[in-house]
């Protein structure tokens, strides 16, 4: 008997994944329908996205948030997942998915079922440093991921978009696995790019350099990932990570003050 539940569409961003894609796509095989929103790939990406049955929609890339929010526009069923190139829905997590599905299919006909929630969030679960991150650090790291198309828009600032879901949200049990960076190469080298991101966004936002928050919060936020989030519980690992997460919000902080100093410069040259 064919398993009775509602349909679901997944979507993901990428952009040349041809090493990472194969196992998010495997991972959402599940899925009625996937699409992939491809910013102009120059490897395989596309080709392989097609042979997992993906449908491929080409879009020049115009930055994280909007990317997915032209993503969430592309699908046709009411529910919607949505994971990243570099992630994996693990089996109780796939089992969570669709036991909400078919609550809703029964709710729908009359039968006896709770109402589900318009979205759902599970915890992250991140690979790296040759170790999953579960004892601290990273852990626990919840993300809404699993909502209705009807109640959704997104939102949020590059880097970080978020969908907003209007109404109640719930919690699911399994993870998404994430396997964030393949080494600190690729760490520092993605945290420079976000950190440049996130202070244009800032800057076209009005906020301006502060010399003391570019010195302290970096600190604030090694003592966070280390002390309050209980990265040290991972070892050697969470040390150097709550160093790499100080260095990222320096950049930050720092590429906000040069924005501004551009800015100056600029406006007295044309005097």
């Amino acid at each position: 008997m064919k398993d009775q539940r509602e349909p679901i569409s997944a979507f993901v961003i990428c952009f040349n994944e041809e090493d990472q894609i194969a196992d998010c796509l495997a991972s959402l095989s599940f899925c009625d329908e996937i699409v992939c929103i491809d910013s102009c790939s120059t490897d395989r990406t596309p080709e392989i996205c097609m042979q997992h049955g993906a449908r491929v929609v080409q879009r020049k890339w115009t930055g994280y948030r909007d990317q997915k929010a032209f993503g969430l526009q592309q699908v046709s069923h009411e529910w919607v997942l949505n994971i990243d190139a570099d992630e994996r829905v693990s089996t109780e997590l796939r089992e969570s998915i669709l036991g909400i599905l078919r609550d809703d299919y029964r709710y729908h006909r009359g039968e006896e079922a709770t109402a589900p929630k318009n979205g759902y969030e599970f915890n992250r679960v991140v690979y790296y440093l040759g170790r999953w991150w579960r004892l601290g650090g990273w852990y626990p790291e919840y993300r809404l991921r699993f909502f209705r198309k009807s109640k959704t828009t997104w939102g949020g600032v590059d880097p970080h978009e978020k969908p907003i879901v209007a109404g109640a949200k719930g919690r699911l049990a399994g993870e998404l696995q994430h396997f964030t960076y393949e080494n600190l190469d690729e760490q520092l080298h993605k945290l420079n790019s976000f950190s440049t991101i996130s202070a244009r966004e800032d800057f076209q936002r009005g906020r301006r350099g502060n010399v003391l928050k570019m010195f302290i919060n970096p600190l604030l936020r090694m003592f966070k990932f280390y002390i309050l989030k209980k990265g040290y519980r991972e070892g050697v690992a969470g040390m150097v990570v709550a160093f790499v997460e100080g260095y990222y919000t320096f950049m930050k902080y720092a590429k906000l003050w040069e924005c501004e100093l551009y800015e100056r410069i600029g406006k007295k040259g044309s005097e």
